[in-house]
């Protein structure tokens, strides 16, 4: 956990993703459509990406991809960023953590 904390640490947004995940591609997507332009890992082709997913795992993503923190806080996997979307609460967590300036 400890790697991801600095992993996240002073990014706006962060996305642990695998190059393989369809969810992680339409959050990416998402992002990208808002103008956000996140650092994303994929856990499939960086060094000890095993180790980090198994950390995703122990703050309790399930599954472990897509996993979006926001402001260095985790916020959840596609279920939770869609509904956060469609809240229309999304965009306002984005501009506050400094990530979204319309």
């Amino acid at each position: 956990m400890d790697r991801v904390s600095k992993m996240v640490a002073e990014k706006p947004v962060v996305i642990f993703s695998k190059s393989s995940c369809c969810m992680s591609h339409t959050i990416r997507s998402l992002f990208s459509d808002f103008g956000v332009n996140p650092t994303v890992y994929e856990l499939d082709e960086i060094p000890r990406g095993r180790e980090v997913e198994q950390g995703l795992s122990r703050l309790g993503c399930n599954p472990s991809v897509p996993a979006v923190f926001i402001g260095g806080e985790f916020v959840g996997g596609a279920n939770e960023i869609m509904s956060l979307h469609l809240k229309r609460a999304l965009k306002p967590m984005l501009k506050r953590a400094g990530a979204l300036w319309l």
